[in-house]
């Protein structure tokens, strides 16, 4: 099975990519990895991956290559740097991005890239978190030439439940800062409803349960409120810093198009004032303490 299947690669064994990757391992697909901290594929070796010293290496034998890494900065380094993608990328090839960037770096990277390699470029961030990405049921929003996104689909479907293209390169992008807007502010109103509920009286463990179906319902509901009412920070499934990385995105974005995101602006200074406190590298239940009672 696996000699049928493309050779596929893969750079950013983090939080996100090292679930990611154990499922196309899982799926058969011969694997390239890259990470900046080598130690962290020793365990994607095991499973029979094969590491490479620099980025540019994972375009020698896949025709996709895939990247899932912090920011926009990372991205730029990686595919431009000492080392890169653009060093090893030839045309034909294929450069699907889960990572979250800013859509017109995005875009002006891709066209970078394909002047300098031919080699074509897919924005691809997914949602649903680190419980999404080892099931399988990521949402994966798309920006790219629709022959690009429908050759990556196959493999897309070993990460998520749901592949929707929507529109040329950047467009992905656009979708997930979208999608990041609503989770952010959804997460610090949550935050604020479990310290009130507690402050009041009410054990706000059952707040989730209570409010099930209903239309306060959503995912980071019955996953946030419980986390927060336990004071259950860990493990870290996701980080404060993304979150306000985003959320500054979104201000970007807003600035640079002349759209107005005012509930955003405020969650973005929320979110800094609690990553001002040492939080950037918890887990975003954290929140909840911004608005808890300091015990005197």
């Amino acid at each position: 099975m696996t000699a049928s299947l493309p050779a596929i690669a893969f750079a950013g064994i983090g939080l996100m990519g090292l679930p990611m990757t154990r499922r196309l391992l899982a799926a058969g697909y011969p694997l390239s990895i890259w990470n900046r901290s080598p130690d962290k594929c020793l365990a994607l070796l095991e499973q029979g991956a094969q590491r490479v010293l620099t980025p540019a290496e994972l375009c020698a034998e896949a025709g996709i290559v895939m990247l899932c890494l912090a920011n926009t900065e990372v991205v730029r380094e990686v595919v431009f740097g000492p080392g890169g993608i653009v060093e090893g990328g030839k045309p034909g090839q294929l450069l699907v991005d889960f990572s979250s960037l800013e859509p017109a770096a995005t875009r002006e990277m891709a066209a970078e890239l394909e002047r300098r390699t031919g080699m074509r470029w897919v924005d691809a961030p997914v949602s649903g978190g680190t419980p999404g990405a080892e099931a399988g049921t990521l949402a994966i929003m798309a920006g790219g030439r629709e022959e690009d996104v429908e050759r990556a689909r196959p493999i897309l479907a070993h990460l998520g439940q749901r592949l929707t293209r929507m529109g040329e390169v950047g467009a992905g992008q656009v979708t997930k800062v979208c999608n990041q807007m609503i989770v952010a502010c959804n997460a610090l109103v949550i935050a604020e409803v479990v310290a009130l509920a507690e402050q009041a009286g009410v054990d706000a463990r059952l707040i989730a349960p209570a409010l099930a179906g209903g239309f306060a319902d959503s995912k980071p509901l019955q996953i946030l409120a419980p986390q927060m009412a336990a004071s259950q920070f860990e493990p870290i499934k996701w980080h404060v810093r993304t979150l306000l990385k985003d959320l500054d995105t979104a201000a970007k974005l807003s600035r640079e198009i002349g759209s107005a995101t005012p509930i955003s602006g405020l969650a973005a200074q929320l979110m800094r004032l609690h990553g001002s406190q040492g939080n950037l590298e918890r887990d975003p239940a954290t929140l909840v303490e911004l608005y808890r009672e300091v015990e005197r």
